[in-house]
């Protein structure tokens, strides 16, 4: 699904602001036919936003169910034979949309956009009610998974096994668009090097009949290469490549009958070989975090301000790349990093697929991970969506360079296997052009895990000294560097990445003596990963967990949150962010990038 922009043949308007909104506490909203008149007795809401935050009735709050959206829209004037698509960045975990009264789609999954062509359902029309019932509950069978009881007071409650607060509501973006009858549906894009020479291949797939051309502009807006139809082969001379810190950009400028679609091009390469990971055939470091979309009083919402002052912190602390943890994030974002220049590993919303982990803290939930009753084969498919979702909307990013799709799944098993075998080939299908890849939990060490020989790289979340040999750095350090050498024994020329590691802080938390939750503690505990990375030349890149502090479920282990963060939730640098800037500026010196 194409990015929505504007150009010379589509029009944008944006449906964002302030909404009514109503919750649905007993559930009944869309059998009672809610979306066929004004909402009842409706406060109000900003789009987008997690509400969560935002009001200040704890049982709304942690309400479990529907959460209804209302708004008058204006009809664009001047359609013509354009059509108008309404469009949603992403509503968190399920959504019903209705115009007048008349259902116009669908949608599960909380992070990925969703459209539907509304121009029938308003012809003649000046303006439309735009309902939205938004369903924040998870099942087994849903990605991430979950399940529903009640209490003893008959209150629902949303058991889950991820560890980051269940924010919901309409978290990205609603635009309307105009596009022509004959437009330009997909594009795919794939870049490839010869010496100097930057090679673009790409694929239009165009919705109704109409000749297909392309330009090939280059940042100034001068065309360095041109074809006709609808696939076909680029070739740039002395071509500006993209490259980690040099976020260039051609734009590929697709003409479809009437419709002119611009899409942003990077050109380089990503390749794994021999314990190495390879951009534009150069051996590339990663340094950076995983991340939350998460802030206070917009949860999850996306907020171009924080947007921008987040890749600034990550800028002056040295980073070159993030992983999207725990899902896809806001578009804006990939767009961002493309042109920052930042290396992306691109998740799904894959977590929570290990019943033997609680809240991110080692211990059982009394279930069996893969079964008929828990995580299934619809789960499995609802998990392929989610791989074939993500790569299709982001797989023309340059800034991606490896898909991850599950966090800290149980993978020491067989039903494992039999789970993750069909769709880490569903992944290499969608895209055969990057590495594809899962992030492992400590609970599948080399000698139990099962599924790496169908991954490209591995990925290790390691909590030695915190977790585990807790305070105790020096039996931490062995025990690390036992595993390290074992992935290298059992699995030679797959290079490693770390994308967690690292102890909860809390700020202003000063201790002589250096002991756990202090900040002099994490400084200890990512200096002693960090010498046994620069120790062990397959490790190919440091993303420590995490770049802030952020919410989850309340928990004796989550004192108002996940703790671990370099930087506070309000974006404070702790004392080791100094520390880490100072390593982390080296290497990008030595390295070049």
């Amino acid at each position: 699904m194409l990015t929505v922009r504007e150009s010379s043949s589509r029009s944008v308007f944006t449906l964002d602001g302030i909404w009514d909104f109503k919750i649905d506490k007993d559930n009944l909203g869309v059998e009672q036919g809610w979306f066929n008149a004004p909402l009842a007795e409706a406060s109000t809401m900003a789009v987008p936003a997690s509400y969560n935050d935002v009001v200040t009735d704890i049982a709304q709050r942690d309400h479990v169910g529907y959460l209804w959206y209302q708004r008058q829209v204006r009809v664009p004037r001047k359609l013509g034979n354009d059509r108008l698509v309404l469009r949603f960045g992403s509503a968190t975990h399920s959504a019903i949309v209705w115009v007048d009264g008349a259902e116009v789609m669908r949608h599960e999954g909380g992070y990925l956009p969703f459209e539907a062509d509304i121009t029938d359902n308003i012809a003649g029309k000046e303006t439309f009610r735009l309902t939205v019932a938004v369903d924040n509950r998870l099942e087994w069978t849903s990605i991430p998974p979950g399940y529903v009881t009640t209490d003893s007071t008959g209150k629902r409650v949303q058991t889950y096994f991820h560890d980051f607060y269940n924010y919901a509501g309409i978290h990205r973006s609603v635009k309307l668009y105009t596009r022509p009858e004959t437009y330009v549906k997909d594009i795919t894009v794939v870049t490839e090097i010869e010496g100097t020479t930057g090679i673009v291949k790409y694929e239009v797939v165009t919705g109704g009949s109409g000749e297909v051309s392309v330009n090939l502009k280059c940042a100034c807006g001068k065309v360095v290469a041109s074809a006709e139809g609808a696939q076909g082969e680029l070739r740039v001379e002395d071509a500006h490549f993209w490259a980690p810190g040099d976020g260039y950009l051609y734009t590929l400028e697709v003409c479809a009958g009437e419709d002119v679609y611009p899409q942003t091009v990077g050109i380089r390469t990503v390749e794994v070989k021999d314990s190495q990971f390879l951009i534009n055939g150069k051996p590339f470091y990663f340094r950076g975090y995983g991340r939350h979309e998460d802030n206070t009083v917009r949860g999850k919402a996306h907020d171009d301000v924080m947007m921008v002052h987040d890749f600034e912190l990550m800028k002056w602390q040295g980073a070159n790349s993030f992983r999207t943890s725990h899902y896809p994030y806001a578009e804006e974002v990939m767009d961002y990093a493309d042109r920052m220049g930042f290396v992306v590993i691109d998740e799904t919303p894959a977590v929570g697929l290990n019943t033997g982990l609680g809240g991110g803290i080692f211990g059982s939930q009394g279930f069996k991970t893969f079964s008929s009753e828990t995580v299934n084969e619809k789960t499995q498919e609802a998990h392929r969506r989610e791989i074939e979702g993500l790569i299709a909307r982001d797989k023309n990013h340059p800034c991606v360079v490896l898909w991850a799709i599950a966090n800290e799944p149980e993978t020491n098993t067989p039903e494992s296997r039999e789970y993750f075998e069909p769709l880490a080939a569903a992944a290499k299908a969608a895209d055969p052009t990057r590495p594809v890849g899962y992030v492992n939990v400590m609970l599948s060490p080399p000698e139990l895990e099962k599924i790496t020989d169908f991954f490209d790289v591995i990925m290790l979340n390691r909590y030695y000294g915190w977790y585990v040999n807790t305070g105790n750095l020096a039996d931490a350090e062995k025990a690390l560097r036992e595993e390290v050498q074992g992935w290298i024994k059992d699995y030679p020329g797959k290079p490693i990445l770390f994308t967690e590691y690292g102890p909860d802080t809390m700020p202003g938390q000063a201790d002589l003596y250096r002991r756990p939750w202090s900040e002099e503690f994490q400084i200890d505990m990512l200096s002693m990963f960090h010498r046994v990375f620069d120790d062990t030349p397959e490790i190919v890149g440091e993303q420590m967990w995490n770049f802030a502090d952020f919410m989850t479920i309340p928990g004796i282990m989550r004192v108002g949150g996940n703790k671990k963060g370099m930087f506070t939730r309000e974006r404070d640098p702790k004392p080791a962010a100094y520390v880490v800037r100072e390593r982390w500026l080296a290497k990008k010196k030595e390295l070049g990038c």
